[in-house]
């Protein structure tokens, strides 16, 4: 389990990823440390949603070139599930609806395969109830909430909370956001940065979004653009409102 205020590290190297033989990230080069949050934009079909998967390893993408490697352990030849077992949390941009398996079960099986490493599932079914009541509450829903079907008959802005409270439970050491603040209003925007920001110390982020309204509530300590599947810059904050300003064309013209 992951003690409070452990340093963790997820570098990716020189990453090079293909699907069907067609270059999709060519030579990625970022590091992400415990209480770093980086920011990850970019046009459409840039590659920012295929970076979150490498990462998760999604099995349908190919990496050719360079390395993943979390403290220094390379995680490239692990399977999803060994993965999140060694700390990795993805935010999916559409997540799953799933019929029949309440968020209770569903969190009470992936916090013991995660968090206590154990292939068994937790006993305490009533105490683990608890501790879920507390987390959930930071994401403005009810106690009913855990006994919901995972998704099922969720409003996109749930899903996208739904997925905040998962990280909330699960402590992982890296959690990578996929557009998270797409279908949240203001309210829920702010309930689910106060949530993150209530984690930041205790784990990396690496946050993908097009739009800097979550940038202002998320402050991002690392900012980059990526642009044909490579990184085209990389900032401060700054960057961002560089970049409301003036656009990627005109800010990556600029900067050559």
């Amino acid at each position: 389990m992951k003690t409070k205020n452990e340093t963790n590290t997820l570098e990716i190297k020189n990453l090079h990823v293909e699907i069907e033989e067609k270059e999709i990230l060519s030579g990625i080069d970022i590091t992400i440390r415990t209480n770093e949050i980086h920011a990850l934009m970019g046009p459409n079909g840039a590659g920012k949603s295929t970076l979150a998967y490498v990462i998760a390893g999604h099995p349908k993408y190919k990496i050719t070139k360079g390395d993943i490697l979390l403290n220094g352990e390379s995680i490239i030849d692990l399977e999803p599930d060994e993965r999140a077992r060694k700390g990795i949390f993805l935010s999916f941009q559409y997540p799953l609806e799933i019929q029949g398996i309440t968020m209770l079960n569903f969190l009470r099986t992936a916090y013991s395969r995660t968090v206590l490493n154990k292939d068994n599932e937790l006993e305490d079914v009533e105490k683990f109830s608890k501790y879920l009541n507390k987390k959930i509450k930071l994401l403005g829903f009810s106690d009913e909430f855990i006994n919901r079907y995972l998704n099922v008959g969720f409003s996109g802005g749930e899903k996208k909370r739904s997925e905040i409270f998962q990280m909330l439970v699960l402590k992982p050491k890296i959690a990578i956001l996929d557009e998270t603040d797409s279908g949240l209003d203001i309210d829920a925007l702010k309930l689910v940065a106060k949530a993150v920001n209530s984690e930041k110390a205790n784990l990396g982020i690496l946050i993908i979004t097009h739009y800097n309204r979550i940038l202002e509530h998320i402050k991002p300590t690392h900012v980059h653009i990526l642009v044909n599947g490579k990184i085209a810059k990389s900032g401060s904050h700054e960057l961002v409102h560089q970049l409301e300003a003036k656009g990627y064309k005109a800010l990556l013209e600029n900067s050559t």
